[in-house]
């Protein structure tokens, strides 16, 4: 059978004693210049060594080497007297311990009278030592009352209460009154790693900080809790996950699968979060206590920044490291007004019958924020979009348009009755479209690689185009220099196409219906949170593999959207990082840094950031590219020559008659026209005319660190995009037929 921790350890001077620096220096300084008062009074929380301090101070002052001519703050501990008053020592008949609570009649206050009038047996003094001195009647106290205003020579009293208020005034104002403590836990932790070392017990990171809020700033609490561990190690290792189960705290993982569900607005996963909380007999509202510590944590991070290590000093570096992107992706706002909710909800926890419900509508209203009309659901919404986020974490539809909009002309007034169409709802449909060489009728095939080029503006011939007739309106087949033609060239000249009348003109058949796909839920699966956890190791993994795809999906700039069973979805706050990171290999070296590190195939796929909660609302902007044999709405050539212009359309006069040759304007007089011959010829000219503007004699060798671009894949806009940190603003094309 062993002896206790707190009894093991317990201090035997006061310079033992730890986190009442406020106590012991004053106590020390009038022990060395021999000003000690009759009377003490200890008072302060349980544990926090008011006892502990009282035998402190009697030893002291019965110590053989404490004379009147040569006072001392520090018991020997040879003597006779500070043998007996060690620790685990027998005792000394001139030090009385009394234990209030069973003793605090006005009879035994009479005989603790008697008593103190007896001359010590050896020592100087003779100490009576009142422990819980708040559970002594009035009458007893009363009885105490003359002794304690004059005590003979020879007495003192050392009274050790945890409500200083019930002791009454006038033994309170006989006293020095010390107030002792809650001990810090940056003075508890240390500690604490300093009694594991010299018991030899390895423990793991993160125990400590448990082990310190499990003991509530009590020394002797928190020795007793870390003693029930130690037991229960079995001369092991004491594990984080034992300890949490042990006392009853929710593991950090459970909180960063949480934390890093309602930065994704990832529904789903935290409410299998709250069952996971539910299933596994946590408490609710324990639960609400160690997220809102959590959050707390979040907010000093993101307020002091790369100062929190001096803040959060019990808080591992690797978790550290963690909430700081946390605190990164949630924003201020969000963290403040998610704070105030957990708040709110610890009250109305109080005393409720069902916990569980409160802990479901607690995430409801954080993963919502526009649901909330108050100052802080503006400032949450406000600072997702200051981050480039939808505001209310469910963007709408958008449509990808490559270049800058062109607004559509409006509809001549002569041809009221032929059904307009948009250049929006042609960009989306219409892929990339390789235009045919002249002579030939080569169906458009799609280039997933490519982003949609511009649309030019429907032209006359374009709106014959989209006749209920499709035979009957001949299309000239494109020329090889349909792409070198200026934007204010005349479009071709449409055949003759009657007007066709309203009451005559058939609906226009139905667009075919896509193909059943299956429903994707917004939210990722259980695998999922198992990947947030490992995805730094991931990420490890592919800082070996290539460095260029590293810092491409760094925490960041991306973040893992969900994980289905073939698919590993990563989404990006900005559009062209995501470009980016489609157009090359990154893709696959994200997969192969998968199955290195956790053993399964994946197909990567990068996304924006709002397509996760857009993606089951839009089914429109994933259906396939229109076929031309169900459904006469194709490409003209017109149209694919012009998304082939290495210039943005200009928008189509608008007082030309339709059936008419468009009537071409004088280029505007602040905008030459470019020279003659194709993009490539033009750009290469351009690269010669700089090659020859440039200084000689300059070395222009590149830097050790830059990118093979042989093995970086990085070409064009993706390159400046991730080079240079620039945003593609309108990509042209050349079809290369030069």
């Amino acid at each position: 059978m062993t002896t206790a921790l707190y009894r093991r350890y317990r201090p035997e001077n006061f310079a033992e004693v730890i986190g009442q620096d406020h106590v012991t220096a004053p106590l020390r300084q009038a022990l060395r210049s021999g000003q000690v008062n009759h009377a003490y009074l200890f008072s302060g929380p349980r544990g926090c060594g008011k006892t502990t301090s009282a035998r402190i101070l009697a030893r002291i002052l019965n110590c053989a080497e404490n004379t009147e001519e040569n006072p001392t703050d520090t018991p020997c501990g040879v003597c006779p007297s500070c043998v007996e008053l060690a620790r685990g020592g027998p005792g000394s008949l001139d030090v009385v311990e009394i234990d209030a609570a069973s003793h605090g009649g006005v009879d035994d206050a009479r005989e603790l009278r008697e008593r103190a009038t007896f001359a010590p047996a050896r020592d100087r003094y003779k100490v009576f030592i009142l422990d819980e001195a708040h559970m002594v009647s009035n009458q007893g106290f009363n009885a105490l009352l003359k002794i304690v205003e004059e005590p003979p020579p020879h007495i003192k009293f050392i009274f050790a209460t945890t409500e200083p208020d019930k002791v009454i005034g006038t033994i309170r104002s006989r006293t020095h009154h010390y107030p002792f403590r809650l001990v810090p836990p940056d003075v508890l932790v240390p500690y604490l790693q300093q009694l594991c070392d010299s018991e030899g017990v390895p423990v793991a990171s993160g125990v400590l900080p448990l082990v310190v809020r499990a003991g509530g700033g009590s020394v002797r609490d928190t020795l007793s809790v870390l003693d029930q561990l130690i037991a229960g190690s079995g001369g092991g290792e004491v594990g984080y996950e034992g300890a949490a189960a042990l006392l009853g705290y929710t593991q950090a993982s459970l909180l960063d699968d949480l934390v890093e569900s309602i930065a994704a607005r990832d529904g789903a996963s935290a409410f299998r979060v709250v069952d996971r909380v539910i299933s596994t007999g946590h408490e609710p509202r324990r639960f609400v206590e160690d997220l809102l510590e959590r959050l707390r944590d979040l907010i000093v991070i993101a307020a002091s920044g790369d100062a929190a290590d001096a803040a959060l000093r019990d808080v591992p570096t690797d978790q550290l490291d963690r909430m700081r992107l946390q605190a990164r992706h949630l924003g201020a706002s969000e963290l403040s007004r998610s704070a105030d909710l957990c708040n709110a909800a610890l009250t109305e926890m109080t005393g409720a019958t069902s916990p569980r419900l409160h802990l479901e509508l607690l995430m409801a209203r954080l993963l919502l924020p526009a649901a909330e009309d108050t100052r802080s659901g503006l400032g949450a919404r406000l600072d997702r979009l200051e981050r480039g986020l939808p505001a209310d974490g469910a963007a709408g539809v958008r449509v990808p348009v490559a270049g800058p909009q062109t607004p559509a002309p409006p509809v001549p007034a002569a041809a009221p009755e032929v059904p307009a169409v948009g250049p929006v709802d042609v960009a989306p449909q219409v892929p990339a479209v390789v235009p045919p060489s002249a002579g030939t009728t080569t169906r458009p095939e799609p280039v997933p690689t490519k982003p949609p080029a511009p649309v030019a503006a429907p032209t006359e011939s374009s709106r014959a185009a989209v006749a209920p007739e499709p035979t009957e309106v001949p299309v000239e087949p494109p020329t090889s220099d349909a792409d070198d033609s200026p934007p204010w060239d005349p479009a071709p000249p449409a055949a003759d196409v009657h007007p066709v009348e309203p009451e005559k003109a058939p609906a226009p058949p139905a667009a075919p219906a896509p193909a059943p796909t299956p429903a994707r839920a917004s939210s990722g699966g259980p695998d999922t949170e198992v990947l947030r956890r490992r995805w730094p190791e991931v990420l490890e993994t592919v800082k070996g593999l290539r460095r260029v795809t590293w810092a491409l999906i760094d925490p960041r700039n991306a973040q893992v959207a969900e994980l289905d069973a073939t698919t590993l979805r990563v989404a990006f706050d900005n559009p062209a990082l995501a470009t980016t990171f489609r157009n090359g290999a990154h893709a696959d070296v994200v997969a192969r840094a998968v199955r290195e590190t956790l053993g399964f195939d994946v197909r990567v796929e990068g996304i924006l950031a709002e397509q996760v909660s857009a993606a089951p609302a839009a089914p429109a902007a994933t259906r396939p590219a229109p076929d031309d044999r169900a459904n006469p709405r194709a490409v003209t050539p017109a149209e694919a020559a012009a998304s082939w212009d290495d210039e943005p359309p200009m928008p189509e006069p608008p007082d030309d008659e339709p059936g008419e040759p468009a009537t071409p304007d004088a280029p505007p007089q602040d905008m030459a026209p470019p020279p003659a011959g194709t993009a490539r010829e033009r750009g290469m000219a351009a690269a010669r005319e700089s090659a020859s503007r440039m200084t000689p004699g300059v070395p222009d060798d590149p830097s050790p660190d830059d990118p093979d671009i042989t093995t970086s894949s990085l070409m064009g806009a993706p390159l400046v995009a991730q080079m240079l940190g620039g945003t593609v603003i309108d990509e042209q094309l050349d079809d290369g037929s030069s």
